[in-house]
């Protein structure tokens, strides 16, 4: 096992000199989500002051003000752009050096990735929460900081990375086929930012929506983790959304296996 982390070593050292050698990039990636989350702040206060000041879909507004900075954390979080990064490889024949070196093909992915974000949350996470906390004891007038609940945000946000990860490695796939992916990975992100509750909380739709999307894998990358957090999760419920994520983890990481065996014959290296 050492040996085999050993390998891959050397990946997390290069998402960690990648994003230091394009903060300039990363700043501005930063930048626009922060406008978003101003953005949308602006929008439910909106909401929230033409309603009767009280709480809709068991969000009231400061609750709501902790929901969008949360969700803007566990989006850099579990944000992975490893499908973007397979279509541009196979666009330009990069992908081939790739393939020939004699390591797993989404193992080089996933731990680049991992170093990325070891980079990214050691800036942001901690900052986030404090954030958080002092919006939540400002409205409250009591410190609601729960160590057990923190640790298990931890962890559900981190198989949330672990589940859309492995769904973009599927999707990553088809760039082998169609040989680009730009439009079609902007298309899917917008989808998934919608069905993870990254736009509206869930709770805000149907009932039989809100049921149906909660059974699909989107809605444990944004919305389980933040819940959790905000401790609308609890008891067996918990337990339940929890089992949900391991189980699309294990989920698509087994169809990641699958579908490599089976695209991989169908490359064809435009590039290079």
């Amino acid at each position: 096992m050492k040996r085999r982390l050993k390998i891959y070593t050397p990946f997390i050292s290069a998402g960690m000199q990648e994003v230091a050698t394009y903060r300039v990039n990363w700043i501005f990636y930063m930048l626009g989500n922060v406008v978003v989350c101003f953005v949308s702040y602006f929008i439910w206060r909106a909401v929230y002051a033409s309603g009767d000041g009280g709480a809709m879909n068991g969000f009231t507004m400061p609750q709501m003000i902790v929901y969008i900075v949360l969700v803007f954390l566990t989006n850099t979080m579990i944000a992975s752009d490893v499908s973007y990064v397979i279509g541009e490889e196979v666009r330009d024949g990069a992908i081939s050096m790739r393939l020939l070196k004699p390591v797993s093909f989404n193992a080089t992915f996933l731990f680049q990735e991992i170093g990325n974000k070891l980079f990214t949350e050691f800036i942001l996470a901690l900052p986030l929460i404090f954030a958080v906390e002092v919006i939540r004891t400002a409205f409250s007038g009591e410190v609601q900081f729960d160590v057990l609940r923190f640790f298990l945000f931890l962890f559900s946000a981190a198989t949330a990375y672990l589940i859309y990860f492995f769904f973009n490695i599927c999707f990553g796939f088809v760039a082998f086929i169609t040989k680009n992916l730009w439009g079609v990975n902007t298309t899917k992100n917008c989808i998934v930012s919608f069905l993870s509750g990254a736009v509206i909380p869930l709770s805000f739709l149907p009932a039989q929506m809100e049921t149906v999307f909660l059974m699909l894998p989107f809605s444990s990358l944004n919305y389980t983790p933040v819940m959790i957090y905000m401790g609308k999760y609890s008891g067996p419920e918990l337990l339940f959304y929890l089992g949900l994520q391991l189980f699309w983890a294990v989920v698509f990481f087994s169809l990641s296996k699958l579908f490599w065996k089976l695209i991989s014959r169908r490359l064809c290296v435009q590039g290079g």
